[in-house]
This record gives structure tokens, sequence and C-alpha cells, in this order.
């Protein structure tokens, strides 16, 4: 793996050394990954519908996956509350009613899209613009 790769992680608020080096191990260089979607699910961060003939019960956190790849991203997304851009989305959460670990979860899925896209794309984290915020 590049060293430019290996930075790529620990370019993003929340995200040190050990917790991108995990990362990685868990999902390489991304290029096996299809989407952020698909990276969500590998990471049991998406929720799940359970489906039973014509009846549908709600969603719930996913029982299978990658458990060290959650663990990695939740305690990133938890770190990166410090961060005026994640502490913005999670207090936007905690105002529509959510709970601490389901504005969590909405943080860390966001986290992981961006983290998807800096991985395929082979850049750094940018703050996010005042227009685009």
């Amino acid at each position: 793996m590049s060293t430019l790769l290996s930075r790529v992680p620990t370019s993003t608020p929340g995200i040190g050394v050990r917790t991108a080096a995990r990362i990685l191990i868990e999902i390489g260089d991304g290029s096996g990954v299809a989407s952020a979607g698909h990276l969500t699910a590998h990471a049991a961060i998406a929720p799940v519908t359970h489906r039973s003939g014509p009846s549908i019960h709600g969603e719930h956190p996913a029982r299978s996956g990658n458990r060290k790849l959650e663990r990695a991203l939740f305690l990133s997304a938890f770190a990166a509350l410090h961060d005026p851009t994640s502490r913005a989305y999670y207090d936007r959460k905690r105002a529509e009613g959510k709970k601490h670990n389901a504005a969590l979860t909405f943080l860390a899925r966001r986290r992981c899209d961006v983290l998807h896209a800096m991985l395929e794309n082979k850049t750094f984290y940018r703050r996010p613009t005042a227009e685009a915020a």
C-alpha cells in the first residue's frame, strides 16, 4: 500500500493513525467496494428492513457485517464531534429528535460516504465551504 493511501484517512477529522490502519486493513484501498452504500452495508452501519411475505417490519441495525470496521467508524464519528462540520450535522440530527446513538450512526454513515469518495479519488479531506454547508 502506498504512503499516499495511508495518509488519506488520517486527513479526516477524528481518524487517527490506529483507526486509519484498522480501516485500511479491513477495506484495503477501497477498489473492491462498489459504492459507499456497499461499504456501509459491509460495516453493518446501514439499516436492514425485515420482510416476510407481504409484511414489512421496521428497520433495525444489521446483525452481520464487519464489526471491526463498524467499531472503527463509530469511534471516528465520536472523535469527530469536536470538528465543527461533524458537530453541526450531529446537532441537526439531535434536533430532529434522534437519540445519541442514532445521531452517531447517521454521522458514521455520512463519514463513510466521504471516506469512500476520498479513497476512490485518492484525495485528502477538504473542509466544506460555506456554500456547500
